[in-house]
């Protein structure tokens, strides 16, 4: 898939990411976030979708905004969708959707919350979501814990689809533990941002990780050569 080229933000940590899904449901990158859903649910035909992971093979290509925008798009279909800021180091969601963040998922797995639906948010129609909570001096420790795998268990028999926004590949080894406990995994990579070669890499630890790798979104494309914004490109990233 691919989408138009916009400003990159460069304060996503302390604005949130842009939603045009939202600000400009009629533009060509709407159009394409559409295209994404579309492609996605064509990838996984015999086989319900419930659980999506978006990821990256560095920082800064633009997973959060495919995984905000993809949610919402999601959400105006009908689906109860849950968005899962699971980037405990570099979380966005709670900016992006203005909730408080001094409960979220963090809280939840390291047990200082009895009741998960303290840390979830309704955010729009059909869309709740989850922050990553205060950040945790073990991230990946608790990610990879019993307590993550029963969450999304559970929430996937109360939810039609939970998509989970994780840290990029390469940094850290968090997506990489995520990627076994999700049905599907997509990877965005920003043009003329990545080399290729850190592309190969995700995709490879990706594979070890034994997760399905739908596809690959190419952000950030120049409108001048390419047409379009976003660009969603099969089940293999070359």
């Amino acid at each position: 898939m691919g989408l138009k080229r916009l400003k990159r933000k460069t304060t996503a940590e302390t604005s949130g990411v842009q939603l045009t899904t939202i600000t400009a449901p009629m533009s060509v990158v709407t159009e394409q976030i559409k295209t994404i859903r579309t492609n996605l649910n064509y990838a996984m035909v015999g086989k319900p979708l419930k659980t999506l992971m978006v990821t990256s093979a560095i920082q800064g290509e633009g997973k959060s905004t495919v995984a905000g925008n993809l949610a919402i798009e999601y959400a105006k279909k009908g689906l109860q969708v849950l968005l899962v800021d699971a980037d405990l180091r570099r979380p966005t969601v709670h900016q992006t959707f203005g909730v408080p963040n001094q409960r979220g998922l963090s809280s939840w797995l390291s047990g200082q919350l009895e009741d998960v639906n303290d840390a979830i948010h309704p955010a729009l129609a059909h869309l709740f979501v989850m922050p990553s909570g205060p950040k945790p001096p073990n991230p990946a420790e608790l990610l990879a814990s019993d307590k993550m795998t029963e969450f999304l268990t559970v929430a996937t028999r109360k939810l039609d689809l939970v998509i989970v926004d994780a840290p990029p590949v390469l940094p850290v080894t968090d997506a990489r533990i995520l990627a076994g406990q999700v049905d599907g995994t997509m990877l965005v990579v920003r043009q003329n941002g990545v080399e290729k070669t850190a592309v190969r890499q995700a995709v490879g630890a990706l594979k070890k990780a034994h997760t399905q790798l739908l596809g690959a979104v190419l952000n950030d494309v120049d409108v001048k050569t390419h047409g379009y914004g976003y660009g969603y490109y099969g089940t293999e990233a070359n």
